[in-house]
This record gives structure tokens, sequence and C-alpha cells, in this order.
């Protein structure tokens, strides 16, 4: 799939990876980056697969702990960690720091406005613009402040457990990254 970035005439070409994540290439034409289109078919798979067993382990250990550990955003999440491991929103920086400045910013709007649509909306839009500041844009963790602000959750408990799901993710991104020869290696930097 390829998108006009509108930059000077570059194209910006977009293949699936062997390893389930995406290849991203800049340049004139042609698939800067492209993966054979053989591969496409298993990269998907693997990614599926790979995503589908971190969000299992996530409600299992929900289930453990009796309180939900998979929420929507986390699911979200792991759609961009193991779909596009390559871009800046699927990096380890950006999934647990903007998860959890989202949680801070949805605890905050809470405080200060109660639990209201409106503040949800008004604080899921502050989140975004904190991520830009602090350089960890996740564009799932904005819906976390939609789930503090209009569940309540007890913080003592759900940011722990938040952390661990967005760990989790991470980490089953690096090992799915490994486990397949030519994958994109996941993550591209940490911090």
């Amino acid at each position: 799939m390829s998108a006009d970035a509108g930059v000077r005439g570059r194209r910006v070409d977009v293949e699936a990876g062997a390893g389930g994540g995406a290849v991203v290439g800049v340049g004139a034409g042609g698939g800067a980056g492209a993966r054979p289109s053989a591969a496409r078919p298993l990269a998907a798979l693997h990614s599926g697969g790979v995503a589908a067993a971190a969000l299992l382990a996530l409600v299992g250990i929900g289930a453990l702990l009796r309180e939900p550990v998979l929420i929507p955003p986390i699911a979200a999440s792991a759609a961009i960690v193991y779909g596009v491991p390559a871009l800046p929103l699927a990096q380890p920086r950006s999934v647990i720091g903007g998860h959890l400045l989202c949680a801070a910013v949805g605890y905050a709007a809470l405080a200060a406005l109660g639990s209201a649509p409106w503040a949800a909306a008004l604080g899921a839009g502050v989140a975004v613009g904190l991520m830009a500041l602090a350089r960890t844009p996740h564009s799932p963790a904005a819906a976390t402040t939609v789930v503090v602000v209009l569940q309540s959750p007890d913080p003592v408990v759900f940011v722990p457990l938040l952390a661990g799901a967005a760990l989790l993710l991470v980490l089953a991104g690096v090992a799915a990254s490994r486990a397949r020869r030519d994958a994109v290696r996941y993550p591209a930097y940490w911090w």
C-alpha cells in the first residue's frame, strides 16, 4: 500500500514485513523496503497470532487477579506493536509512557471535573497534547484517559496493571521479532 506523503513528490511505501510489521520506505517511487508478496500472508498470521497470545495472556492474568487487565486501549496498542513495529507509535517509550501519562491525565481530569463524557473528551485532548510534548505519541493511550474518567478505576490497582500490560505487549513484541529470522526487529529504539 502506498500513500502520497505530499512532500516534494516523494512517496511513502508501506509493505507488510515478514515479521508481521510494516516496512516503511521513502523514495521517488517503487517499493523501497518492500518485502516479497509471498511473505505477506505468513507475516499477517504471525502478527495476529502474537497479538492474540499476548491479549489472551492479559485475560488470564486478569482472571487470576480478579481485575480486568485487558482494556480496549491495550488491544489497540497490540495492533500497533505487532502490526507496524517500526513506527514511532509502536516503540516502548510511546507504548508504556503514553499509557501511563494518559492515565495520569485521566485521574487529574476525574478529580477536577468528575466522571462525565465531556470531561473524558477534554482529558483525552489534553493527553494528546501532553504526549506530543513528552515525545511519547501513542494514539490508543488517549483512550486510556477516557477509560479512567468514565470508569473511575482505583489507581492503586489500575496503574500497576496498566503498566504491566503495556510492558507485556512490548516484551511479546521483542520476542516475536526474534522468533522469525526475517522479521522486522522490534523495538527500533527503547527510549
